[in-house]
């Protein structure tokens, strides 16, 4: 029969605010038989799962041979997310601050659980917890923070902004935003909205977008995702999204917005077929260059039109004229007198895209 028992270790209760966190010591070695690590995911529903990075091999094994060597220290504490199962109970005698209370936490452990139901979440300190677990070593304490957090979307905004400061992989952040709830630091607030966009345009089976972006969630992608949200964020913000959104709060019509987003794109797709399916180093149709040009021109020619007008606007007609002059996998691109190019040598960046997309214009105009 597996083992059922607590670990019961001394801890300072923390309050700020409304909040309180937990501040102790604990044996690395346990802290797996009592945390997972939610790795990101989809289920099979579509739903976003988990919020941390996969494991790094070769980063682990460089902590290991640390722990393993004389004099080994690792002074960052660990962050964990508790549920209601844990409990703290404070001393009887009185501290000299209010803010500060000393007692025990309490961890139930139960062997028999499966990985996802343990009480607790590594919030951060994955890899120093993997490299402990693995270390030729009978123990290492370490320092550790904990919080009871109410839901799993707010261990994702908790998860974000603790990393805030550390170089935390873009395309997670990017999958993180559609179901962090709480507070957001400015510049990923900004993309919250497009980045729910993205994440329905790639889970779209109908769409011309169904898992072509890649994400943490869909490694097969070959669009990237910050082409993506830059192409939605400017017509969010200057473009033809934005009649969809509310300026005073940020928040937006989403449906609407993934609507006019896959009639357009549905159009590029119908129009360059074969080049729409090849990577963006055979094809500048999928390269960032290409996604950003016919944003603009998505946002040019739809701006105050709703997808059920579209067939009013002729787009397909305007998108085949831009064929004439598009070498999106071969040839020339001509781009005005005495500036001639070779197809791949135009780049992401913003010269060339406002390059491309005033010869688009001119051409559809």
């Amino acid at each position: 029969m597996a083992d059922r028992y607590e670990i019961r270790v001394p801890a300072i209760e923390v309050k700020q605010g409304e909040r309180r966190i937990y501040c102790f010591a604990v044996d690395g070695k346990k802290i797996h038989d009592f945390a997972t690590v939610s790795r990101i995911h989809r289920d099979d529903d579509g739903a976003l799962d988990g919020y941390q990075r996969p494991e790094v091999l070769s980063h682990i094994k460089a902590i290991r041979r640390y722990l393993e060597s004389d004099g080994a220290m690792l002074p960052n504490a660990v962050v964990l997310a508790f549920d209601e199962r844990v409990r703290f109970e404070p001393y009887r005698r009185k501290s000299s601050v209010e803010y500060s209370v000393p007692g025990d936490i309490i961890i139930p452990v139960d062997e028999s659980v499966a990985e996802e139901d343990k009480p607790a979440l590594l919030v951060d300190g994955q890899q120093r917890s993997a490299a402990i677990r693995e270390a030729d070593l009978g123990e290492f304490p370490v320092a550790a923070v904990g919080f009871i957090a109410s839901s799993e979307d707010e261990q994702r905004s908790q998860f974000i902004l603790v990393n805030n400061t550390k170089p935390l992989p873009k395309g997670l952040i990017h999958e993180l935003l559609p179901d962090t709830a709480g507070y957001l630091p400015p510049k990923y607030a900004r993309r919250q909205l497009p980045a729910q966009v993205m994440i329905r345009l790639n889970s779209d089976p109908e769409g011309p977008f169904y898992r072509k972006i890649a994400m943490p969630t869909s490694p097969d992608g070959e669009i990237k995702d910050n082409t993506i949200l830059k192409m939605i964020e400017n017509s969010l913000y200057d473009g033809a999204l934005y009649q969809y959104r509310n300026p005073d709060d940020g928040s937006g019509d989403i449906d609407q917005m993934v609507l006019h987003l896959t009639a357009f794109w549905k159009l590029v797709e119908n129009t360059w077929p074969i080049e729409w399916k090849m990577p963006p180093r055979k094809s500048r149709l999928t390269h960032g260059v290409g996604i950003q040009a016919l944003g603009y021109v998505m946002d040019s020619i739809t701006e105050g039109v709703y997808p059920q007008d579209f067939n009013e606007l002729r787009i397909d007609r305007k998108l085949a004229s831009i064929g004439d002059i598009a070498a999106w996998t071969g040839g020339v691109w001509d781009l005005g007198p005495d500036d001639q190019r070779r197809w791949n040598s135009l780049q992401n960046t913003p010269n060339d895209v406002k390059l491309l997309t005033n010869v688009f214009l001119r051409v559809i105009r």
